[in-house]
């Protein structure tokens, strides 16, 4: 058995959330994947998969298994990466993860002139509002917003973002602009699930935090819904500046409840800061920060 290659199947299959997902992404009949797997599993005696006909489960030893072999993994490919010159010039594979409307607005601009200057990188960009584990997944740089916990991560801010209240103005002419948080236990909210409850939104004071209940006629789970629900004169929304920064310039929606905002939220490029640092990821960092920055007037 191959080792390093069931790592990799395994690692395909967690990662696809299936073995026939994994078997069409890897070009494999679904038999070899399955077997592959099998062999594994034999070769450790132990069970790494749970497998129902919905979804595939790690075990506990599965779950560590897999990490050790992203890791093993990793470590091979950054051994091929130094054999092959890559610390020599900038080339090879880059792997880059924002959140969707983020990524969407301001990381593809970007990556777009990017990938002209520098021809021998091929870039993978992944956008998700899930917080994608730099240990754990095959990432090489992640748009963070929010504060960071303490790691041995690098991170390099780029800019800030505000959370922000609006609403249309068809919805506030007929309903009214609320004035204190208070205000809004007479309002129609949406709610979106990532950032907020659907029972409370929070807000800063000088005191305390203070948590307003709020009554959220419509929860929806993308902020692309909540927006397009807002604008439609649903109620208010409670989202990322520059989620809705097309709809503020149209007019579509305004800011309401300013003097009441949180702290702006950072925006950094983070990475694992391993030494030596690639010369495709050192390019990217030092082609992205400056940008990013220079943006930081549609961020905001």
């Amino acid at each position: 058995m191959d080792r390093l290659e069931a790592m990799a199947i395994l690692l395909a299959v967690v990662d696809a959330g299936s073995l026939s997902a994994a078997a069409r992404q890897l070009d494999m009949p679904l038999a070899t994947v399955s077997r592959k797997v099998a062999a594994l599993e034999t070769h450790l005696k132990t069970r790494l998969l749970h497998r129902t006909t919905r979804k595939l489960v790690l075990t506990e030893a599965g779950s560590s298994y897999v990490a050790t072999c992203r890791r093993i993994l990793a470590d091979i490919s950054e051994a091929e990466r130094t054999a092959t010159g890559e610390y020599a010039t900038p080339k090879g594979e880059l792997t880059v993860t924002a959140p969707v409307v983020f990524g969407r607005l301001h990381i593809v601009p970007v990556v777009a002139e990017f990938l002209a200057q520098y021809p021998e990188i091929e870039l993978k960009l992944v956008l998700t509002d899930r917080v994608m584990h730099l240990m754990e997944e095959p990432i090489d740089v992640a748009v963070r917003i929010g504060e960071l916990p303490d790691s041995s991560f690098m991170a390099t801010r780029v800019g800030a973002v505000r959370r922000v209240i609006c609403a249309s103005p068809a919805y506030l002419a007929k309903h009214g602009t609320p004035v204190t948080p208070a205000d809004l236990a007479r309002h129609d909210c949406i709610s979106f699930e990532v950032l907020e409850s659907r029972r409370a939104w929070v807000f800063d004071t000088a005191k305390s935090p203070l948590s307003v209940p709020v009554h959220a006629r419509l929860s929806v789970n993308t902020v692309d819904a909540a927006i397009a629900a807002a604008t439609l004169g649903v109620g208010l929304i409670r989202v990322l500046s520059y989620q809705v920064m097309n709809s503020l310039r149209d007019g579509t929606l305004q800011v309401v409840l300013e003097d009441y905002e949180s702290e702006p939220l950072p925006v950094s490029l983070m990475h694992k800061g391993q030494a030596p640092l690639p010369l495709k990821l050192r390019a990217f960092l030092d082609f992205a920060t400056p940008r990013l920055r220079a943006r930081q007037l549609n961020v905001r």
